[in-house]
């Protein structure tokens, strides 16, 4: 394939000027840097089917030669990743289009695709590892301060002042290192206490004989649990209702006042239980 004669250059691309020392193509349609010729053919500004890979493969295997034995391993790889990619555009730009009817015809697309991809990514991570590589030179330079806090400085610090002494760390560092105890599964859930009103009314009964006069927060202080205080609260109920107690509240939600009402003789206890 020959070369379309264009007189001129291309001037500065995308990615700027080339690296001293970098690959140069020089082609009767492009002449700069190779990455240059890239971003011009991918951005479409420079049609494939005018590059002569060719030119450029024996150009590059010149370049690499006049290394004499210092060319690098990651520029030739480079160099096959990106002349691989042009030469399977500049194939698919030269066949007829249509249809694609074959298998392994669409494979052979969806590879180019994947190429070409790869590549475009493998430009973006050089370049992120350019940028990574100047921020680590310029933060190679800096230095911490050596010299010591100036005087006029040093006596602004205020004074630390520490509240304990060795006594103190000792009993913390004791407490701290003490064997911890085994952990416990508690059982209790398993084994509910039960009561039943009338016992609570015999107490109640029992402890107002005593007072004559108390608050219900007084007579369930004494209460192992919330059944308790249930049980105590329904056996209060129960004495109203059989007379031998009289209830009064000077305030909504108030403390509420029990009384016993003494009938001089002996009261027979009727109490209702509850289930549950």
């Amino acid at each position: 394939m020959s070369d379309t004669a264009v007189s001129g250059a291309a001037g500065p691309g995308p990615e700027g000027p080339a690296e001293p020392g970098g690959f140069q193509v020089h082609l009767d349609v492009f002449e700069g840097p190779f990455d240059l010729l890239l971003a011009l053919i991918a951005q479409h500004k420079l049609d494939i089917t005018e590059i002569a890979l060719s030119r450029v493969t024996d150009e590059f295997i010149g370049y690499i030669r006049d290394l004499a034995g210092g060319w690098d391993l990651d520029q030739a790889s480079y160099f096959l990743v990106v002349a691989a990619t042009l030469v399977d555009l500049k194939a698919a730009r030269l066949l007829p289009a249509g249809e694609v009817d074959d298998e392994e015809d669409l494979a052979l697309l969806e590879a180019r695709d994947l190429l070409f991809a790869r590549l475009l990514q493998y430009r973006a991570y050089k370049e992120v590892a350019g940028l990574l590589a100047g921020r680590i030179a310029a933060e190679g330079r800096r230095y911490p301060r050596q010299v010591p806090m100036e005087p006029r400085f040093a006596e602004v610090l205020p004074e630390v002042l520490i509240g304990i002494g060795a006594a103190e760390f000792a009993a913390v560092a004791a407490r701290v290192l003490a064997p911890r105890e085994p952990p416990r599964v508690s059982t209790t859930h398993l084994h509910v206490p039960r009561t039943s009103v009338r016992e609570q009314a015999e107490i109640l009964l029992a402890r107002l004989r005593s007072l004559h006069r108390a608050t219900f927060r007084q007579l369930v202080a004494d209460c192992a649990g919330t059944y308790e205080v249930v049980a105590r609260f329904l056996a209060v109920l129960e004495l109203y209702r059989d007379g031998q107690i009289s209830l009064d509240q000077a305030a909504p939600l108030g403390d509420l006042i029990v009384t016993w009402i003494d009938h001089g003789d002996a009261h027979h206890l009727d109490v209702e239980e509850y289930d549950g």
